[in-house]
């Protein structure tokens, strides 16, 4: 059991050490944009930009300022994806087993 707790704090700090990676893209439709970026230092959000009657989908790194209009935000490798994939869905089974196996 505490190699499975090693194992987990070595993945989430290797997966914090590398910075945050965001999906780019300016596209018609939010699932075709699969290009990632790794974002710099100065950035800690993701963020999806959608303009009504334009069909235009862009992505990329924003920094901790509001999001306004058209434009939502999120924190987390990858969050700014159609759909959960990679570490966030890794992560996100994970924490759920923790919860499981302690509550």
């Amino acid at each position: 059991m505490m190699k499975l707790y090693a194992v987990l704090i070595l993945f989430v700090a290797l997966s914090v050490a590398d910075g945050l990676r965001c999906y780019t893209c300016t596209a018609a439709a939010s699932r075709t944009c699969t290009d990632t970026k790794s974002c710099s230092v100065i950035f800690d959000q993701c963020f999806t930009l959608k303009v009504d009657g334009l069909d235009v989908v862009t992505k990329g790194c924003q920094t901790g300022l509001p999001c306004v209009g058209p434009m939502t935000c999120c924190e987390g490798d990858l969050c700014n994806g159609a759909f959960p994939t990679g570490p966030s869905v890794i992560l996100l089974l994970m924490s759920s087993a923790i919860f499981t196996l302690f509550l």
